[in-house]
């Protein structure tokens, strides 16, 4: 099942605003980030879940979306995630932001495949304004966003397909979100 939801689970960019996202769901997808492994166990992340809609509209246009695609303007209105959870960390307690990017991938790969088993999509953004973020979401003196997780029901197709002339850039066709993928043969060492 793991396997399936691999395959199946891809970036959304698209989403069907008539889903609402609770509170517990998105702390139902926290509790799956918190129980995976933390460097030495530090366990430095917190979270600041966005869900009610005046904050999702106030931080929506801090994000920045499918670089690959700039002639698109995604997502488009009236399809926009209902749900968003920053993955933050206390710099004073924990020193440097940077040193825990494994523990955000970690954890952001845990929210992201808890969100796909609930018939969820979702959008890492790693490019956002940080200090707006900080600012509109009333973040405590000190703690960092360091990557937001859009989330809401799919309202368009993906897929994944094989590169292209060696292009791993996605690309729309038909209106289908395709993502090429290297073959598993070629990173393989």
């Amino acid at each position: 099942m793991l396997r399936d939801l691999f395959y199946s689970t891809r970036t959304c960019r698209t989403f069907d605003e008539s889903r609402i996202i609770t509170r517990d769901e998105l702390c139902d997808m926290v509790d799956c980030a918190r129980l995976t492994p933390s460097s030495a166990n530090i366990q430095p992340l917190t979270y600041r879940l966005v869900y009610k809609k005046d904050e999702c509209e106030k931080l929506q246009p801090l994000t920045k979306w499918a670089g690959a695609l700039p002639e698109l303007d995604l997502p488009p209105s009236r399809h926009r995630p209902t749900a968003f959870i920053v993955i933050c960390q206390d710099t004073e307690r924990f020193g440097d932001a940077s040193k825990f990017k494994v523990d955000v991938g970690i954890c952001a790969l845990a929210i992201y495949m808890r969100a796909a088993e609930m018939g969820l999509a979702g959008c890492m953004i790693g490019s956002f304004n940080k200090e707006s973020t900080a600012e509109v979401l009333s973040l405590p003196e000190n703690t960092v966003p360091l990557l937001i997780i859009a989330l809401g029901k799919a309202d368009e197709a993906r897929k994944i397909v094989p590169l292209k002339d060696g292009q791993t850039k996605y690309y729309r066709e038909n209106g289908v979100h395709l993502v090429p993928k290297r073959e598993l043969d070629d990173i393989i060492i």
